[in-house]
């Protein structure tokens, strides 16, 4: 038998540069071959801030209802209602993907319902779908909706965490990408069943892998090339601050083991471009390092199985988190390097791998001697790489199974309560 689930989800093809796309695509594409059948409401591209992404090809029935993102649409002089942004810019997604839902429950007989953060709209939606139409509703929380210092801003910090409780007391299942997350949401909420969160991580898809790898560069046969290390994706100033490795780059360049004939530094769409650029020049190390304009998500992969060195940046105050681009790190197989705390959950994977260089984030000697080990054991060709068992075990086919389990597990005891049983 054939269920079908209702996934909620804003970030989705053609909108560009959210990991949450791959994770919400990924299970569309395997659930089908698990017994479930995908629909996905998602928000007119009109609300995204990037829609030049590829269009949507897989098996999934997609609707999309209207949205609008009030910081873009509904700004008058660059200033809009806090009101018109609580729990987020895209609260007016709320109505009409209601209504679009519950035309899709009408029509379709979903099981379940699923919704997806990090846009505390989606699960708003899911709450509204489980409370009108009694469907079990699973959370893909995947991040803290709420940390010690994030959101900053009163009012969005009191109105996620409203969406938060809500969210936990009324779901089947809340579902979390890291154990430090579960751990962390067990504790905070010690009146609920502790089986009520799970573990789903992020991970890679090797169909988007295969595809990739014909567009992977030639490499160039030449001894004095210099060796890209490159990180790809986001730099946040806080999060993965790079101020600690610039200032390992400089400490290392005025020694003479680092030049830009040797070296260089690529950060490939890390938003923060003016910034990074600023700071680069501070340390005196702009020849070091190179601010990289967005890929395609597939020339994306395509640079990372070819460059000579990946670089994972995680503060401690993100242990409970998980970089979603590690998991794609590891099954291009280049040698890694990780600037993280050694207590997070960003570090246990790293060790899990089998994988050694690694240095907290915050500190530049222990960073510039990391730095130093691995561009010493990639030239003799023996970095660690993380096993091709334990790369497998990462694939989001995996996690698909995964979660065609728990929406079973929550459709059963929900035909269960019904009959009485």
């Amino acid at each position: 038998m054939v269920d079908t689930v209702l996934m909620v989800a804003f970030h989705f093809p053609p909108q560009r540069g959210s990991s949450g796309i791959q994770r919400t695509v990924s299970f569309a594409r395997y659930l089908p071959e698990l017994g479930w059948r995908p629909l996905v409401l998602s928000a007119h591209p009109r609300a995204y801030a990037d829609a030049g992404g590829a269009p949507y090809d897989g098996p999934a029935q997609v609707t999309r209802a209207f949205a609008l993102d009030s910081a873009r649409h509904l700004a008058i002089k660059g200033r809009y209602t806090r009101m018109l942004a609580l729990p987020d810019r895209w609260i007016g997604w709320l109505p009409g993907a209601v209504r679009a839902g519950l035309r899709l429950v009408r029509r379709e007989r979903p099981a379940v319902i699923w919704s997806t953060y990090p846009i505390a709209t989606a699960h708003l939606i899911g709450l509204v779908l489980h409370r009108l139409t009694g469907l079990p509703w699973v959370a893909d929380l995947r991040d803290p909706m709420i940390d010690a210092s994030w959101p900053q801003d009163p009012w969005m910090r009191r109105a996620a965490a409203w969406v938060e409780r809500r969210t936990l007391r009324h779901c089947a299942r809340a579902v979390c990408a890291t154990s430090g997350m579960v751990r962390s949401y067990r504790q905070r909420y010690p009146e609920l069943p502790p089986e009520r969160f799970c573990l789903i991580e992020n991970g890679y898809d090797e169909a988007e892998f295969t595809a990739a790898t014909a567009d992977v560069p030639r490499p160039v046969a030449a001894p004095d090339r210099p060796f890209v290390l490159l990180h790809s994706g986001i730099v946040y100033p806080s999060e993965r601050d790079p101020g600690p490795l610039f200032a390992a780059l400089a400490g290392l360049a005025r020694a003479g083991v680092l030049d830009p004939a040797r070296f260089r530094l690529r950060l490939r769409a890390p938003v923060h471009d003016a910034l990074l650029k600023e700071l680069a020049r501070e340390h005196g190390i702009d020849a070091l390092v190179e601010i990289a304009p967005p890929l395609p998500y597939r020339a994306a992969l395509a640079e990372m199985l070819a460059a000579d060195g990946l670089l994972v940046l995680q503060a401690a105050n993100c242990n409970n988190q998980v970089p979603a681009k590690l998991y794609e790190y590891l099954r291009a197989g280049r040698p890694l390097l990780a600037l993280t705390d050694p207590a997070g959950d960003t570090a246990a994977l790293v060790r899990a791998a089998g994988i050694d260089t690694m240095a907290p984030l915050d500190d530049r000697e222990a960073i510039a001697q990391a730095l130093t080990r691995l561009l010493e054991l990639a030239r003799r060709g023996s970095a660690p790489c993380a096993a091709p068992e334990f790369v497998r075990a990462q694939a989001r086919s995996a996690r698909a199974r995964q979660l065609a389990s728990l929406l079973a597990d929550v459709a059963s005891e929900a035909r269960s309560r019904r009959a009485g049983t």
